[in-house]
């Protein structure tokens, strides 16, 4: 099923955000909602992320999981989603990769300390490089 033009905007306004998270960094689906202008679509951000295609099945996307970092992005407690079996483990195997330090919660689930890894900007780096722009247009 084709996308409408709004929802193709979405999933690339996403994956183009989520490829802003610094290595070693994390953030929650809500901030990437909050930094596209849509404090109330966390959701729709993890539904973007659970529908990144896989580079290896069709390299005809420009955003795939070779090139959009899906695994810096968590839940606003600081728990790694399950999202089916082995799901969590995967994404906390990656995190430990770029060096992220993922625990285990009272409960089993597994955990990233915001204060140490967590990535909340209130603008996204390519913003802040377009604001400094147009300032400095503005002074000339």
């Amino acid at each position: 099923m084709a996308r409408s033009d709004e929802a193709e905007w979405w999933f690339n306004a996403v994956y183009a955000a989520v490829q802003e998270i610094p290595h070693g960094k994390v953030t929650s689906y809500g901030h990437i909602a909050l930094l596209l202008g849509h404090p109330e679509r966390p959701r729709q951000v993890g539904v973007c992320l659970k529908h990144l295609p896989s580079f290896s099945s069709n390299a005809n996307h420009y955003y795939h999981d070779n090139n959009v970092p899906w695994q810096r992005v968590i839940n606003s407690k600081g728990i790694i989603s399950p999202r089916g079996p082995g799901g969590a483990t995967r994404q906390a195997a990656v995190l430990r990769r770029e060096g992220v330090v993922v625990g285990t919660g009272h409960l089993g689930e597994l955990t990233v300390n915001f204060g140490t890894y967590g990535w909340f900007p209130s603008l996204l780096p390519s913003e802040e490089a377009e604001s400094s722009e147009s300032e400095d247009e503005a002074k000339e």
